[in-house]
């Protein structure tokens, strides 16, 4: 379930820590499965993890359900990852998540159905001075209006 080139990246991870601590590098091994997944983690690929990491499968489950950045069912080849916390709420984030489900057809949590677009309402992406604002793979886009939004949804390809 983890290919070789998975292991000799997580095993970079692992070496940044001391000997007996091999379980701090299970963000990194879940990011890079999730990776060579779809960008989902299944349970057996969760569980395999903790296998290559020596660790029960429900601490790496814990691990991987705490964290907004995995993913437990497909997602699109961009997922929009849209904050909801209270900057951005407060600014209109509410309004404008309305607009984006409105012009990809979906409801938060799904994906488009050509497959290139999801939106997940996530917390606080600590950008609260560009808020409201949301995050595609690793770009920032803040300050966001409805024109803005559909300028870069466009661009996506």
């Amino acid at each position: 379930m983890i290919s070789t080139t998975a292991k000799k990246q997580i095993d970079n991870w692992i070496a940044k820590y001391p000997t007996d601590r091999k379980s701090s590098a299970v963000m990194e091994a879940l990011k890079i499965v999730q990776a060579e997944n779809e960008n989902s983690l299944t349970p057996e690929a969760i569980q395999a993890v903790a296998d290559y990491l020596d660790m029960p499968g429900i601490s790496v489950a814990e691990v991987a359900t705490f964290y907004e950045n995995y993913n437990h069912r497909p997602v699109g080849k961009h997922t929009i990852r849209f904050c909801h916390n209270i900057s951005c709420m407060l600014n209109g984030s509410d309004d404008l998540i309305a607009h984006l489900e409105k012009k990809l057809g979906v409801k938060t949590g799904e994906v488009t159905k050509d497959g290139l677009i999801n939106v997940k309402k996530v917390e606080c992406l600590g950008a609260c001075v560009g808020a409201p604002m949301f995050q595609i793979g690793d770009q920032y886009y803040e300050n966001l209006t409805a024109d803005k939004i559909d300028e870069i949804v466009d661009g996506l390809k």
